[in-house]
């Protein structure tokens, strides 16, 4: 759901003869959207490039490690870390879109190259909100049908998941290297060019479908969640301090999860869908850079906090491992 990355001042001409980059100044009418240039920047570098770039490496070096870890661990071949590996190729490819996205603006002034760069971040970002639904689909089928979890049915489906995720995310991409663009008809523009504004709305209403989904799921979680605790409650006949913790920190870690994931897309799905080409560059960088923040969360949150994961991390970085530490695989519910 994301972007082209370049300031455009209507305080500066054109100059004939330099040499344009991308994403920059087009004319004054469209100075509140990420366009292409035809002019030279007042400054030689933009400071949100700078900090989109930098977000960029952060999480393309954070998830290049998951991705590695998943990739050379054979016992990480459950559904679960197969949803994780997704989730973090989808961020390690967002990153790296990031990072090429600074690189060309300031290397190569290609339109080509430019609608190449766009579709590649839609479709790392598309990929990485859908991987988001993915796993919380797989939470809920972890608890609703825990008796068949571990079977060769979840397999199926889970790979269906990754199907429908990298399908649709591909297909999102390369629409506007296909000719859904906004080069010829630049009032068509949204505050990201060369995406158009239905283009964009398309990609806003399917964020806000994922996350309205997301929250249905796991408020059923939380409902799942709280029945086990009080059937244990029953069966024991009092509700022990260990399973309110343990209820609690489930709880908690679910509003984590959304918190963050509203936190940082929200405001930009929102813009995507109020916002004018004429409005100030500004409003458009505040709220996509926040977005970028989500692909570095992510592996916090579903890889890092992993037992598992950890301890091939440990095995990786330390060549040993304690034999007589106890690590315990655990289900998706609890991850």
């Amino acid at each position: 759901m994301n972007e082209s990355l370049l300031v455009n001042d209507s305080s500066v001409s054109p100059v004939a003869g330099e040499a344009v980059s991308w994403m920059d100044i087009e004319a004054p009418e469209h100075n509140g959207s990420l366009d292409f240039s035809t002019a030279p920047l007042a400054f030689p570098i933009n400071p949100w490039h700078i900090m989109l770039c930098l977000s960029g490496t952060v999480i393309a070096c954070e998830n290049a490690i998951v991705v590695a870890i998943i990739f050379y661990t054979p016992t990480l071949r459950t559904p679960m870390f197969v949803l994780i590996g997704s989730l973090a190729t989808a961020d390690l490819l967002a990153g790296m879109g990031l990072i090429l996205n600074f690189v060309f603006q300031y290397v190569i002034s290609s339109e080509t190259i430019s609608l190449i760069t766009i579709g590649f971040l839609v479709t790392s970002f598309t990929a990485s909100i859908s991987s988001l639904l993915a796993i919380t689909v797989d939470r809920y089928f972890s608890l609703y049908n825990a008796l068949t979890y571990f079977s060769e049915k979840t397999v199926q489906y889970v790979h269906l998941m990754l199907l429908g995720t990298w399908g649709v995310s591909l297909f999102l991409g390369l629409l506007p290297v296909l000719g859904w663009n906004c080069l010829e008809e630049p009032a068509s523009c949204s505050i990201v060019r060369p995406l158009t504004q239905s283009n964009i709305t398309l990609l806003a209403t399917s964020f806000f479908a994922i996350f309205i989904l997301m929250l249905t799921l796991y408020f059923k979680i939380c409902k799942i969640v709280c029945h086990h605790a009080h059937q244990i409650a029953l069966q024991q006949h009092f509700f022990t301090t260990s399973h309110y913790v343990a209820t609690k920190k489930g709880i908690s870690t679910l509003a984590i999860i959304l918190g963050t994931f509203g936190a940082s897309w929200l405001p930009f799905a929102i813009y995507c869908l109020v916002g004018k080409r004429e409005y100030p560059q500004v409003y458009t960088y505040a709220t996509l850079l926040p977005a970028t923040y989500n692909s570095m969360i992510n592996p916090i949150i579903y890889a890092y906090r992993n037992t598992e994961i950890q301890r091939s991390i440990y095995m990786l970085l330390c060549g040993c491992f304690q034999a007589n530490k106890a690590y315990r695989s655990r289900s998706p519910s609890e991850v």
